[in-house]
């Protein structure tokens, strides 16, 4: 009896704390996928004449904003000219297999994953960039593509056609993700991705003027704020205004950063995801 308890106890204590840590991770998934809202909006579009799968059309002048995303090859993007035609369209193909038509954007590396073509559309355009700029993702939708977006079923035309054009022209920059999980929350803003060694090399040679750092009279590659934290996933609106308050070799030495580091191109794709609202010149956190 004395040895049975010896070894149950320990094992109960195990036992505990492995559906501990199960749970907490669950309950995290579970914030992050905004789970409940998407199986109401996916019960709802079933069983009702929803306008999810095919929303009306809506006004809007083409010519002053632009979508800019980057695909793979096989990525059917075709849901852009669909139903968002009030909406310019760049979108870069990252892996063209064969000789590009005249009309298929490409960037000058496969690299960084979405960074490449977001920092390509700004530099090949920043003399005739239109008021608003979005960058998004090439999913339309889906629970399992699309968790990081904050509408029902995490829809990127719902996302776009909800956006206030007035709030990104007074503000500058908006993430288009609202749950701070991953990404922001307080755990998440020391992290691995934006050493100090890494800050340095992005911000080498970037202007004073518009740095996170604003007004404090030094470099940005000689300052680290403590903490840097976003929500996830690098998608987000920002203004002309706001994308020419930094000069375009600023934009080029940030792709060049993306082309020269070692780290590949998942890293790299997620040391910019945690700095684009430093870049555009919000606060670090």
């Amino acid at each position: 009896m004395r040895w049975t308890l010896r070894f149950a106890v320990p094992a109960s204590l195990l036992v505990i704390t492995l559906f501990t840590i199960l749970y907490i991770k669950i309950a995290s998934l579970w914030d992050q996928y905004d789970a409940p809202a998407y199986a109401w909006a996916a019960l709802k579009n079933t069983f009702q004449n929803s306008e999810l799968d095919n929303p009306p059309p809506i006004a809007g002048k083409a010519e002053d904003k632009v979508v800019v995303m980057a695909k793979v090859e096989a990525e059917d993007t075709e849901w852009v000219a669909e139903h968002l035609p009030d909406w310019q369209h760049a979108i870069y193909t990252v892996n063209p297999t064969s000789l590009p038509s005249n009309t298929t954007l490409t960037t000058p590396l496969n690299k960084g994953h979405e960074s490449m073509a977001y920092l390509t559309y700004i530099i090949d355009h920043y003399t005739s960039l239109p008021s608003t700029l979005a960058f998004i993702h090439p999913h339309r939708r889906g629970f399992l593509d699309a968790w990081h977006t904050d509408t029902p079923l995490h829809d990127n035309v719902a996302a776009l056609r909800s956006l206030r054009l007035p709030f990104v022209q007074e503000n500058g920059y908006t993430n288009l993700r609202c749950n701070p999980n991953p990404g922001c929350l307080p755990s998440h803003r020391k992290n691995k991705h934006i050493t100090k060694k890494v800050w340095r090399e992005v911000f080498a040679n970037a202007s004073q003027s518009v740095l996170y750092l604003k007004g404090k009279g030094v470099r940005g590659e000689e300052y680290m704020p403590e903490e840097v934290g976003a929500a996830c996933c690098a998608q987000f609106a920002v203004s002309r205004e706001r994308v020419r308050e930094r000069p375009v070799g600023d934009y080029e030495g940030f792709r060049q950063w993306v082309v020269d580091t070692e780290l590949n191109d998942a890293k790299s794709g997620r040391v910019m995801e945690f700095l684009w609202h430093v870049v555009f010149g919000m606060d670090a956190v």
